[in-house]
C-alpha cells in the first residue's frame, strides 16, 4: 500500500521539478538578464528544498511517509533542478553574481552544487574568472598606472567570496593562488617592475599614510610577488628605488617600515635575495660613524670652513651602478671633496674613492632682497647657481663652458630653477624648454611663504633612460646566471643532450627563459671553449676539461 504511494508521489514530484525547471531554464536561456534570472533560480530551488523537508518532515512526524521517501523527494529536486542544469546555471549566472559581488547567492549557488558533488566544475569556472580578469589588467599595456592596485583590489574581492560565500574551502583558496600565478607570468618582467614601483611610491608617502595601512599593503604585494617568474626584475628595481629614498629623501623615510620589507623579502627568498638591500642599509650605518669621526677632526674640518659636509661611503657591490659626471667644481666644493677624501684614506689606505656626483645634492642659504631662502638643490644645481655669486647675466655656452656638465643635464638643471615652480633664475626666453640661445639672470624678486624651498631635482625622477639600463643589467646578469649553470651542468655531466640539458635548466633557473635563449648561451659557450658539439651528433653536448 505504501509503496504504491511512494512510487505515485515521487513520479508526481519527478514530474512537476522537471517541468518547473525546464520552464526556468527556457526563460533564461532567451533572457538578455540571465544572472539576475539564475540568481532567482537558485532561490527558487532552495525554497522548493525547504518546502519539501518541511512537508516530508511532517509526514515523517504524523506517521504516512517514511524517511527514505524524504531523502528520495530531495534527490529528485537536487538532481532535476541543479545537476541536469549545472553547466547552463554556471555559465549563465556565475560571472554575473561574482562580478556584482552577491555574495549570498553565490553562497547559495556554492551550497547547492555542493549537494549534488560539482564542486569541482564550479571551481573550474572560478578559476577561469580569475584568469580572464587578471589577464585583463596585466596584458593591456594602457592599464600599467593602475595594474598593482587593481590586482590588490580584485584579490580583496577573492578572498570576501571565500570567506563569505565559498567556505573558505581550501582547494577554492588554492584555485585564487593557480590564477594569478598563471595571469601575471602572462606578460614577462613588467609586473616584476610594476609592483617593485607600487611599493617604492607608498614608501615615499609615510607622512600621509599610516604605518599600519603601509604595513598592509606590503603584506597585500607580497602575495603578487610570490608569483611572479621576474623575481631578478623585481630586485633590480628595488635597489635601484630603496637607494633613491635612502639617499634623496632619507629625511622623510621610515626605517621601520623599510626594514620590515626587506624582512618580509627575505623570509620569501632567502638571505641571499636580500644581501646587497642589507648592505646598503649597513653602509648607512657605518656613514654616520664615519662623519661623526670626520667632523671631530679639525685637521680636517678646518679645511672646510663653515660649510657642513655629510658624506655617505657606499660600498659598490651593494648599490645600483650609476653615471659618472664630472662638473667643473666650485673651489670651495672641491675643497670639501678633497678634505674628505684625504681623511678617509688615511685610515683606509687600499680603498679607492670615486664621487658620485650626480647623487649629491646641497642646502644653499639665498639671500633674495625680500627675504632669506635655504633651497635644497642637487649639486649641479648648486654648482650653477653660485656662478650667479659673481655674474648678473650668464648665456647658456657660458655657463656650459663654467661647469663642464654634459648637455642633456645642464638643460634640465637650467630648466628646473627657470621654469619650475620656484623660479630663482630668470630665462631670457619664456618657452618652457631651455635652448642654446637663452641667458638667465638671478630672479631677484623671487617670493615664496616658505623659507625651505626644496626645488625638484632631475636625479629624484627616474628617466626612460634609467629604465632601459635597468632592464639591460637585468638581461646582462641573466646571461651570466645561464651560462653559470651550463656549465655548472656540464662539468657534472661531462656529456648531456640538448633536451636534458634544457630540461635542467628550467628547473635550476630562477627566472622565465625560453629555447632560443638557452640555445644563444649556448653558442657563445661553445665559441669560448667551454663546452663542443659531439662530431657525430649535434644534439649532443661534452665539457671541454
Amino acid at each position: 500500500m505504501y509503496e504504491d504511494f511512494e512510487n505515485a508521489f515521487l513520479e508526481a514530484s519527478t514530474t512537476f521539478y522537471k517541468n518547473e525547471s525546464r520552464s526556468y531554464i527556457n526563460k533564461i536561456s532567451m533572457s538578455t538578464n540571465s544572472g539576475q534570472l539564475i540568481a532567482d533560480y537558485l532561490r527558487s530551488v532552495e525554497t522548493y528544498l525547504n518546502e519539501e523537508v518541511e512537508r516530508c518532515n511532517l509526514g515523517c512526524y504524523n506517521g504516512y511517509i517514511d524517511s527514505v521517501t524524504r531523502k528520495s523527494v530531495t534527490l529528485i529536486v537536487e538532481n532535476e533542478m541543479i545537476k541536469n542544469y549545472n553547466n547552463v546555471i554556471l555559465e549563465k549566472g556565475f560571472e554575473f553574481l561574482i562580478g556584482s559581488k552577491a555574495y549570498s547567492d553565490l553562497s547559495r549557488l556554492y551550497n547547492l552544487i555542493n549537494r549534488v558533488d560539482l564542486l569541482e566544475s564550479l571551481r573550474i569556472y572560478f578559476l577561469n574568472y580569475i584568469k580572464k580578469t587578471g589577464s585583463f589588467y596585466v596584458l593591456d599595456s594602457s592599464k600599467d598606472p593602475i595594474m598593482v592596485q587593481s590586482l590588490l583590489d580584485f584579490k580583496k574581492d577573492l578572498d570576501d567570496v571565500l570567506e563569505q560565500s565559498f567556505n573558505n574551502n581550501e582547494k577554492f583558496v588554492n584555485t585564487v593562488k593557480e590564477g594569478f600565478e598563471t595571469f601575471i607570468n602572462e606578460r614577462q618582467n613588467k609586473p616584476a617592475e610594476l609592483i617593485s614601483k607600487y611599493i617604492d611610491s607608498k614608501l615615499r608617502q609615510v607622512r600621509s599614510i599610516p604605518e599600519d595601512t603601509i604595513e598592509q599593503l606590503q603584506e597585500r604585494c607580497m602575495f603578487l610577488f610570490r608569483f611572479i617568474n621576474g623575481k631578478d626584475v623585481f630586485e633590480a628595481y628595488y635597489k635601484k628605488d630603496l637607494s633613491k629614498r635612502l639617499l634623496l629623501f632619507s629625511k622623510s623615510i621610515n626605517i621601520d617600515l623599510e626594514k620590515s620589507m626587506i624582512a618580509k623579502l627575505k623570509d620569501e627568498c632567502g638571505g641571499g635575495y636580500t644581501s646587497k638591500l642589507e648592505g646598503m642599509f649597513k653602509d648607512m650605518n657605518v656613514s654616520k660613524d664615519i662623519i661623526n669621526d670626520f667632523n671631530k677632526d679639525s685637521e680636517y674640518t678646518s679645511r672646510i670652513g663653515n660649510i657642513s659636509l655629510y658624506v655617505n661611503v657606499l660600498t659598490s657591490g651593494f648599490w645600483p651602478s650609476y653615471p659618472q659626471s664630472t662638473y667643473n667644481m666650485p673651489q670651495e666644493l672641491l675643497e670639501c671633496q678633497n678634505a674628505f677624501s684625504d681623511f678617509y684614506l688615511k685610515s683606509h689606505s687600499g680603498r679607492v674613492l670615486q664621487w658620485q656626483n650626480s647623487l649629491g645634492f646641497c642646502v644653499l642659504k639665498a639671500d633674495f632682497p625680500k627675504s632669506a631662502k635655504e633651497l635644497i638643490v642637487s649639486l649641479a644645481q648648486a654648482i650653477i647657481l653660485l656662478l650667479f655669486n659673481n655674474n648678473d647675466v650668464l648665456n647658456y655656452n657660458e655657463i656650459e663652458a663654467m661647469t663642464q656638465m654634459n648637455a642633456k643635464e645642464l638643460k634640465k638643471s637650467l630648466q628646473s630653477l627657470s621654469c619650475g615652480k620656484y623660479k630663482v633664475l630668470i630665462k631670457s626666453n619664456e618657452g618652457k624648454n631651455v635652448i642654446e640661445s637663452d641667458s638667465f639672470a638671478f630672479n631677484k624678486d623671487f617670493e615664496s611663504n616658505s623659507r625651505v624651498l626644496k626645488i625638484n631635482s632631475i636625479q629624484a625622477k627616474e628617466s626612460l633612460e634609467e629604465r632601459k639600463t635597468t632592464r639591460e643589467k637585468v638581461i646582462k646578469d641573466r646571461q651570466y646566471q645561464i651560462d653559470a649553470a651550463i656549465v655548472r651542468i656540464m662539468k657534472a655531466r661531462k656529456t648531456i643532450s640538448h633536451p636534458i640539458l634544457l630540461s635542467e635548466l628550467f628547473k635550476q633557473l630562477k627566472f622565465s627563459i625560453t629555447p632560443q635563449d638557452i640555445k644563444v648561451r649556448i653558442e657563445s659557450l661553445i665559441e669560448r671553449d667551454y663546452i663542443k658539439r659531439d662530431l657525430s651528433n649535434n644534439t649532443i653536448y661534452h665539457y671541454v676539461l
